[in-house]
């Protein structure tokens, strides 16, 4: 969540940022009106308690001198009321404010280029090198090799599920295996985390209020199935104070995954880049201030490296603030090269949220006698389905059939 009490001492700085990030100047106007009330109602409280105070300091004299205290102390219970009237104004405004606020995406960093859409992203670097073919390579769904059943899926559940068969289970599985080894030789610990999260774990995180509609929920439960294993990673931690030794936590875990896909419709609806279900291993980092951006490049060459130890060529891409995720304030986008396809896709989004999901969550670590707010980082590592189907295309043979990659063999 952003910071309500930065936004009341400086708002034109933040509506400017958040301009940047899409929000409407309506929401902005909105916001500035509910601050300034609340400011304006909140000094009103503070004069009330400074006069409260001081008539409390006379009342001693008062009995001391032998004057008459009534008039004093009928005025000291008056203020005293106005006092928790005024308390009470004051929580129902900021309450307002707070859920506005939880809707309002976080600042984008000053690094991060302003643009549209995904269409003025960056492309910051290219790593490795495209595979040739001595045929023309197939998308992966057109592959005839019965790795992936796509007409089953949907009978199981409905469109946009599939089913793995064979040396593709296989594949998954040791896909699994292997991305968390190598998170884990890289320093992150792994988890094995609840494939559920109740309302509050997911406010943490930024999926709610905003996002409901893009979940999965659980009939007659406080319990929706995760987007992600960012949220349950992340809260862990939720409503707690760490020790200032314990920072930087690294941690990572496998997870399916459930999404709606709300407003994605027509998007990707053949293969697997697009499903309601899908595997991922996922980073999470819980740091001080000062650390979050050595991390956050620890993040993004720990999926790099991955992708090249798979020998899968890809590109680094800075995220405009139009493409920016709602709870970021910087991205990075690793985008794999689909040979079928001829065109690079997304496989691994790391961010740097800074003190945005920590503040809605809580998290805070003890530095002397302050406590103060974490940042976190996610990132995945990676979305093992784009994996495997980025694997299909850039190993496939003309008959079909799939090389494994060579640091796969022995998971396979």
């Amino acid at each position: 969540m952003i910071d309500v009490k930065q936004l009341q001492k400086d708002f034109e700085t933040m509506a400017y940022d958040l301009k940047r990030k899409g929000v409407e100047q309506e929401i902005l106007d909105n916001l500035k009106d509910i601050a300034n009330e609340a400011k304006d109602k909140r000094q009103e409280m503070e004069n009330v308690t400074a006069e409260q105070n001081k008539l409390s300091k006379e009342f001693g004299r008062y009995k001391k001198e032998g004057l008459d205290i009534a008039p004093l102390q009928d005025n000291i219970n008056a203020l005293k009321a106005n006092k928790q009237a005024l308390e009470d104004e004051v929580r129902v405004i900021e309450d307002r404010l707070t859920s506005i606020a939880l809707g309002v995406p976080n600042l984008p960093d000053e690094c991060v280029p302003d643009g549209a859409d995904e269409n003025e992203n960056i492309v910051l670097e290219v790593i490795g090198e495209k595979p040739e073919f001595s045929f023309e390579p197939k998308e992966h769904w057109d592959l005839d090799n019965g790795w992936i059943d796509f007409e089953r899926g949907v009978k199981l559940a409905k469109s946009r599920f599939s089913a793995l068969k064979g040396e593709a289970a296989r594949m998954e599985r040791a896909l699994i295996n292997y991305m968390l080894d190598f998170n884990r030789e890289r320093g992150f610990e792994e988890w094995c985390v609840p494939f559920m999260a109740n309302s509050n774990t997911l406010q943490g995180t930024g999926q709610l209020p905003k996002f409901e509609d893009d979940l999965f929920k659980i009939e007659g439960e406080d319990l929706y199935l995760i987007p992600t294993a960012e949220v349950s990673l992340t809260n862990l931690y939720n409503d707690e104070i760490l020790s200032s030794e314990e920072l930087p936590l690294l941690l990572t875990s496998y997870t399916p995954c459930f999404r709606k896909e709300a407003g994605s419709a027509g998007r990707d609806t053949r293969g697997l880049i697009r499903q309601h279900q899908f595997d991922k291993v996922e980073m999470v980092a819980i740091t001080k201030p000062e650390q979050s951006e050595e991390i956050f490049e620890k993040m993004v060459a720990c999926a790099s490296d991955l992708l090249t130890s798979l020998g899968l060529s890809h590109q680094k891409v800075q995220l405009c603030t139009g493409d920016l995720g709602f709870s970021a304030a910087t991205t990075i986008d690793l985008e794999v090269w689909l040979p079928g396809q001829n065109k690079y896709r997304e496989i691994s989004s790391i961010s740097n949220t800074r003190e945005f999901q920590s503040r809605r969550a809580k998290i805070r670590y003890k530095d002397g006698k302050k406590n103060i707010l974490t940042h976190t980082l996610n990132g995945s590592s990676l979305a093992v389905g784009r994996t495997l189907l980025a694997i299909m295309e850039n190993y496939q043979n003309e008959d079909g059939t799939i090389t494994t990659p060579d640091v796969l063999k022995k998971y396979m």
